[in-house]
């Protein structure tokens, strides 16, 4: 076995493989961006090396500075991760040549998986379904057109060597492809050093399922089931669980077979996922449909360890290392449910708009691993730390684990509630908007989910009324806390026989009148005529967490002072509760709410970023949908476009000019 590994990668993978990799026995070594001295993956490694600059390009992507580390420590081994080098055959060779094992796949089978078109004709020639396609060089936009009309509408145009949601663009016309096939083609030269492009059918209905394979090398192949990937934004993931809600056993050995089978063919080992996209449409079970193979660790891995026991970092170590596979595909079982979150600095309130900054506050949920369920945190950050526009915007994985579906969705909602995260804009909200949407609880799940269930945006998800008589409850607790602190009295909430009080509590646009008596270690909070709640849990003025138990029935919430009340985050929404005397009840109702400025005749930067291209300029008569300019961040290029006709006015900045969020690009007449 190994005695030392490098982890060529940041963050919270390289966390990941360090605890496998510390509970092995192997010492490890960290290498680090100047962005990321003080990195957790930093502070826990044995060793660690710094490797440059912040941006990737003169840091975590410079193979020989890795090399160079893993020589000057001594390591025997390097674990890439995903992302960065992990499915570059150079630095799988190089690895070789430099006599450092590669804990990865063969260099011929990252290069021949790679490749998105060679792929294709590997998969079709090993017996695997592909999607009708054309996966010959694309020579210019006209020749885009030509095959994208061959094929009929809607078609996908990918980048060749992309990956992550990077370099892909949905066309539904020929317009669709004129305008895009150039943009798709620059971001995969950006991201990947490859501006080559292929086009292939749009599945209706498509949902993405993937299927975990484990390979030795001495020729032992398996297969682990499957993970339902299909929740996705501008095709990046969001939330993936295993098994899937939609896949039989009939389709999951169907699947995996063909998934052993590509393998098979291109001397596949180590851990690698084959993806599939499936017709929903499809109730035979066989419409599903090779997309592209990733020779790595997928970001969603451990909701596959979760559901089979094994520990994949491990087992991709030990195959690196040389030895067989311990298991054969009938010890292969699948126990129970797993969902995993991608807890990303966006704000899905603003248009899922990047976000950056220090974390000021972060506070994930407690793990806990027991009988009846199970939550674990997979991060790299800590607080104080800095999400950086250098990087993936992804600050943390949160997977819950529970005998049946709706159990590990439950146990989301509710670890989403304890997660404190502050400093940036972030998906809490969102990832618990949908845990508890209907949709998702009937497994009616497609790629394009989110789109269709939130077409305006998202405004934060709904509260049943029975959650709003709760909170109800909890704005009375918090607002007698704090009048207790306010008057120096301690205690009067815990076992006080001689408190009562009334209150009015305005939330959620209901009106609750309330009427509260402590007894015995508890808040008896009644709400008109109907039963009173037990409220039991205390809570410090100052403190922004509140973790309660009402009718013993736990419940988390977020504490906020506002000017006029009280912010209570509870659900995946804030919801603001004011609570007054029964005799000022009335008053409130008069207050003046502060109107914002109009910011119409500004088109404004939705995110921090680099203005790439104005399209237009000052004089220039523009209509409604008309592409204005483009602004690359997280290495996405976004194109703005006019809501409405117009005139431009004036340009505040220009092409190479940084931007900050809100930052007024234009201004019309």
């Amino acid at each position: 076995m190994f005695k030392k590994i490098l982890i060529a990668n940041r963050g919270e993978i390289a966390c990941r493989v360090m605890r496998t990799a510390k509970r092995m026995g192997i010492a490890t070594v960290a290498v680090y961006s100047d962005a990321d001295a003080r990195s957790p993956h930093v502070l826990m490694a044995d060793e660690a090396v710094r490797l440059g600059p912040a941006p990737a390009s003169e840091s975590y992507l410079k193979a020989e500075l890795i090399l160079l580390a893993a020589r000057e420590t001594g390591a025997d081994c390097i674990h890439p991760g995903y992302g960065f080098l992990s499915e570059r055959e150079s630095f799988a060779c190089a690895c070789a040549e430099a006599g450092i094992a590669f804990v990865g796949p063969p260099p011929n089978a990252i290069a021949a998986m790679g490749d998105k078109i060679e792929s294709k004709k590997l998969a079709k020639a090993a017996g695997v379904n592909v999607v009708p396609g054309f996966v010959g060089e694309i020579e210019s936009t006209d020749h885009a057109v030509e095959i994208a009309n061959g094929i009929g509408y809607p078609v996908m145009m990918k980048a060749s060597a992309g990956g992550g949601g990077k370099g892909m663009r949905l066309a539904y016309s020929e317009k669709d492809v004129r305008e895009n096939f150039e943009s798709v083609k620059r971001e995969g030269l950006a991201s990947f050093g490859d501006d080559r492009v292929f086009i292939e059918k749009f599945i209706e209905q498509p949902r993405h399922i993937e299927i975990q394979v484990l390979g030795d090398q001495h020729g032992n192949i398996l297969y682990l089931g499957e993970r339902e990937c299909s929740i996705q934004r501008r095709h990046q993931k969001v939330v993936e669980e295993a098994p899937s809600p939609f896949v039989t056993p009939a389709m999951r050995k169907a699947m995996g077979e063909q998934a052993v089978a590509l393998a098979r063919a291109v001397g596949y080992y180590s851990a690698g996922t084959v993806e599939l996209i499936v017709s929903g449409a499809d109730k035979t079970g066989e419409g599903f449909y090779f997309l592209e193979m990733n020779t790595r660790l997928q970001v969603e891995h451990p909701v596959t360890e979760m559901i089979t026991g094994l520990d994949l970092v491990e087992q991709m170590i030990r195959v690196a290392a040389g030895e067989k596979l311990a298991m054969t595909q009938d010890d292969v079982t699948l126990t129970g449910w797993a969902i995993e979150n991608r807890v990303y600095a966006e704000d899905p309130y603003r248009g899922f708009l990047p976000s950056t900054g220090r974390l000021t506050r972060y506070r994930p949920p407690a793990e806990a691993h027991e009988a009846e369920g199970c939550t674990r945190v997979d991060d790299g950050v800590a607080e104080g730390g800095e999400v950086s526009m250098f990087y993936d915007p992804m600050i943390a994985k949160l997977i819950t684990w529970a005998p049946t579906r709706e159990g590990a969705a439950d146990r989301q909602v509710a670890a989403l509630d304890r997660f404190e995260l502050e400093g940036v804009g972030n998906n809490l909200d969102f990832l618990s908007a949908i845990m508890q949407h209907g949709r998702f609880r009937a497994g009616a799940l497609t790629t394009g989910f989110i789109a269709e269930e939130y077409p305006e945006g998202f405004h934060g998800a709904p509260a049943s009324p029975e959650l709003l008589r709760k909170l109800a409850a909890v704005a009375v607790l918090v607002d007698l806390e704090q009048a207790a602190r306010a008057s120096e009295i301690s205690g009067q909430l815990n076992g006080s026989p001689t408190l009562s009080t009334e209150r009015v509590v305005l939330i959620g646009g209901e009106r609750f009148d309330v009427s509260a008596e402590g007894h015995d270690g508890e808040l008896l909070v009644r709400i008109g005529d109907e039963a009173p709640l037990a409220v039991v849990g205390r809570w410090r003025p100052g403190e922004s967490m509140l973790a309660v138990r009402i009718d013993d029935v736990p419940l988390a919430v977020k504490v906020a002072r506002t000017r006029s009340g009280w912010r209570l985050t509870s659900h995946g929404a804030a919801h603001i509760a004011k609570v007054y005397s029964p005799r000022v009840a009335e008053l409130a109702r008069h207050m003046i709410e502060k109107v914002p400025p109009d910011m119409s005749r500004f088109l404004l930067a939705p995110m921090p970023g680099l203005l790439t291209r104005l399209h237009v300029a000052p004089g220039d008569r523009v209509e409604a949908g008309q592409p204005l300019a483009v602004v690359e961040a997280m290495k996405m290029e976004n194109i703005l476009r006019a809501e409405k006709a117009a005139t431009v006015k004036a340009a505040h900045f220009a092409p190479g000019d940084s931007l900050a969020v809100d930052a007024a690009i234009l201004e019309f007449e």
